[in-house]
């Protein structure tokens, strides 16, 4: 193939995509689904969708993912879903009698045209939904956006929850955006330390990193309960991390319920984890702890300390866009070079994002919304790095190139921990720059080997 053995010059495709850098909405909807405390995902569309959905969080959390489907047949493709939701909605609340039902539409439920919203109230109408049970809804066609659009969709819907009394609550709502469980435990961890009452949602910790207790449990005891979710109407603010995954829902509330709301950059690395401190500190009114001061100290320590191995490194980055924007700020705060960035969820707000970010490089940065991994790849070829951070799928292009690589972001397939050891926040950057650093004096410790063994030969 032309790609594994020549730099070539790369022209625009815009009519195929190869080896897309993103997968479908469903898997963030239901992702973000999992959130919810009893709550059971639902997929309407065809039994393989949910399946597939079910199986790539699966595989990425190596926890058991519960989810229903509506089951299409030919006959729901022809004739519509309707009754197929309607027999879904009363079986799983006889059956397994969750709190809420998040229903997420598939390829074929949109395109056929199933209308969830007339849907849900006629299933309330006839009795379907037992009192103190909820359905909640999202759009999620795979053929539009991506994984991160379907979980801010969903988000959107659980903002839609709110119910508010008039009375605030001193609460701060918190939407985390698409991070690990262990991330969002962490976030907790910090708003308690300076004193923030929060509400966090979604909040898989204790869902999809839970102890074996040797009990299975259908519906973890993690998650954001629904009295919680019903309560963000009457917070006094809400802080979005991340502009595609997370400020959709926090504009909903404040444009329905005049709940004053701040989009922040995810807090990845040093400077985004100081905003989003010092936007708590502003909330609560109080002084950072001494805590956080120290953390925050090791960290710079710690790259003060090993700066000579970062100075100049360059970086290919592939992922989703807020994680993205933070983690680029991080590399560029460190002086390493960022110079090939792709995600494949749609956005020119990102390219100027990532172009604001690096201007002071002093050299040319490839940056790419909607982009896949061919194209990454074509760039290593054309302008070759020091270090690789992205998902499981950037071990291909590693391997082939000789490049240290960091697992990092969605989905990590093949390696353990993503979900019990948070990268946000001081502590999360002292992980992620053990990661950077350990490969890449692995590579040193090699090249310093193989230089050896040329001086006696």
């Amino acid at each position: 193939m032309l790609l594994r053995h020549t730099p070539t010059e790369i022209t625009e495709r815009t009519a195929l995509t190869i080896n897309p850098a993103k997968t479908c909405q469903p898997i963030g909807a239901m992702y973000a689904a999992l959130g919810i405390h009893g709550c059971l995902p639902h997929s309407h569309g065809s039994q393989g969708c949910c399946a597939y959905h079910r199986s790539a969080l699966t595989r990425h959390y190596k926890e058991p993912v519960s989810a229903s489907t509506s089951s299409f047949t030919e006959g729901a493709s022809v004739f519509g879903g309707q009754a197929n939701m309607l027999q879904a909605i009363n079986n799983i609340f006889t059956v397994y009698n969750p709190v809420v039902i998040a229903i997420h539409t598939t390829c074929l439920s949109e395109t056929i045209g199933d209308d969830l919203p007339q849907i849900k109230k006629k299933a309330a109408a006839e009795g379907k939904v037992p009192e103190g049970r909820y359905l909640i809804s999202a759009s999620t066609p795979s053929y539009a956006g991506s994984h991160v659009t379907g979980f801010s969709n969903m988000v959107k819907a659980m903002a839609g929850m709110a119910e508010p009394t008039g009375k605030k609550n001193g609460k701060v709502n918190i939407i985390p955006g698409w991070v690990e469980p262990a991330d969002m435990e962490e976030i907790k961890r910090i708003t308690q330390m300076i004193g923030v009452k929060t509400i966090l949602f979604p909040d898989t910790s204790g869902v999809l990193n839970g102890p074996l207790s040797g009990e299975y449990k259908m519906f973890p005891d993690g998650g954001t309960t629904v009295a919680e979710l019903q309560s963000t109407g009457d917070s006094k603010g809400t802080l979005a991390l991340g502009e595609w995954c997370s400020a959709d829902a926090a504009r909903e509330l404040d444009k329905k319920h005049k709940v004053p709301c701040r989009v922040l950059d995810m807090p990845f690395g040093l400077m985004a984890t100081d905003r989003f401190i010092d936007a708590l500190r502003t909330i609560a009114g109080v002084s950072i702890p001494d805590e956080i001061v120290n953390e925050r100290g090791q960290l710079v320590d710690m790259i003060s300390d090993m700066h000579q191995y970062l100075y100049g490194k360059k970086v290919a980055l592939v992922g989703d866009p807020d994680q993205l924007i933070a983690m680029t700020e991080f590399l560029v705060s460190m002086d390493m070079k960022p110079i090939h960035i792709v995600t494949g969820t749609p956005g020119k707000k990102f390219e100027k994002r990532i172009k604001e970010i690096t201007k002071d490089m002093g050299c040319e940065v490839n940056v790419k919304a909607q982009g896949d991994m061919f194209l990454l790849h074509q760039w290593i070829k054309n302008e070759p790095v020091d270090l690789i951070i992205g998902n499981t799928y950037c071990k291909y292009i590693a391997r082939d190139e000789d490049i240290p690589y960091v697992r990092w972001g969605f989905p990590i397939l093949d390696r353990q921990g993503h979900q019990y050891f948070p990268t946000v926040g001081y502590k999360g950057g002292l992980r992620l720059l053990e990661k950077i650093l350990g490969v890449l004096l692995d590579r040193k410790d090699r090249d310093d080997s193989e230089s050896k063994f040329e001086l006696v030969l």
